[in-house]
């Protein structure tokens, strides 16, 4: 079976079957329907590799996130391979665990398989991705790190306004020592929050003590850590910002363990706003970094890139915003000196 016969029993041309299994959007809307009736009636599948030799296009994107066991990226495939799904796409998803052996290897796959674009949602070992791929003119699109060159799309967060209402809302209700957990600092993400964190501190007059100032790892075990070191200090911090929700789900696990109450006690605020975040207990206040958008916009780029006739002559930018949202981890500061210390060793 092929697309003669698809085009003998629809009653078009074999051009037209071509372009409509190919979903070229100038194909009569009403011939498309002829074909795919006849396409579902026969069963017929097609020889996507033969198809993207003939075409030069493969119809798959690669997907790039840094550990698919993180909550934070599971939202982000999710929405990312129902767009794919909808727009004729597959996906070759890669999760890169921090490993740059494995990064190399999955460049390689995406080269193989000859990818039409690749979205790099991840925060960290980006630069592997770019010499082998841009040089071969892959579209790509990345979050914040992306080159000003043809071919690269860059997604930039907007930490600053998020953090800036984070850090306005915790000082409303009366907290002045104010800590934040940041990621590892060799990630320009970790260290955009962090300087956000800092200019939003000194925006409404208060000091942040470098004690107050904690490099961990994004990861819940980071967390509970983080705030070990910190209730350890001569004076604890009252209130705890941090650099993404599981951090912030570690601190209040410590917190938990160590007796301490939040938010009575301790006020704790996370970042990126994961699913699980709204079903802690209490429920956390986080900053809203959504990732059904970071995924729209890294899909649009990716399919806009493609379509160009001529690649633009410079790298293209997209903007994505946070925001504050409240619920019930913050609360008024205590009067007096924090009564909590730590009791574990």
């Amino acid at each position: 079976m092929d697309i003669r016969e698809i085009a003998k029993r629809a009653k078009v041309s074999t051009a037209t079957v071509s372009r409509a299994i190919n979903r070229v959007p100038t194909v009569d809307p009403q011939l498309a329907k002829r074909v795919w009736k006849v396409v579902d009636e026969l069963g017929y599948y097609p020889n996507t590799q033969a198809r993207a030799l003939v075409s030069g296009k493969s119809r798959i994107f690669g997907l790039v996130v840094s550990e698919i066991t993180n909550p934070f990226f599971p939202e982000i495939v999710h929405t990312f391979e129902e767009l794919a799904v909808q727009g004729g796409y597959e996906i070759l998803l890669v999760s890169t665990v921090h490993d740059s052996k494995r990064m190399r290897t999955s460049v390689r796959r995406m080269i193989e398989q000859r990818v039409d674009g690749v979205a790099v949602l991840t925060f960290g070992m980006e630069e592997l991705l770019v010499d082998d791929l841009h040089l071969r003119k892959v579209p790509l699109v990345f979050v914040d790190v992306g080159r000003d060159v043809p071919h690269v799309s860059n997604i930039r967060i907007d930490y600053q306004h998020g953090i800036r209402q984070a850090v306005q809302h915790v000082a409303a209700l009366r907290h002045t020592r104010i800590a934040f957990v940041s990621g590892p600092l060799r990630l320009p993400s970790a260290l955009a929050r962090k300087r956000a964190f800092e200019d939003s501190m000194a925006e409404i007059g208060l000091n942040v003590d470098s004690e107050l100032l904690v490099e961990q790892d994004h990861t819940m075990e980071g967390g509970m850590r983080a705030l070990r070191q910190l209730i350890a200090l001569p004076i604890c911090p009252t209130a705890v910002l941090c650099s993404n929700d599981m951090t912030a789900i570690g601190v209040m696990r410590e917190a938990y363990d160590q007796g301490i109450s939040v938010p009575q006690e301790l006020s704790v605020v996370g970042f990126d706003n994961i699913r699980l975040a709204e079903f802690m207990i209490p429920p956390l206040t986080t900053v809203d970094m959504s990732q059904t958008e970071l995924a729209r916009i890294a899909f649009k780029a990716l399919v806009s890139d493609i379509s160009r006739e001529t690649p633009a002559e410079h790298g293209t930018e997209y903007q994505l915003n946070t925001n504050l949202v409240l619920r019930r981890s913050t609360a008024l500061a205590q009067s007096g000196p924090p009564r909590h210390k730590s009791t574990k060793p």
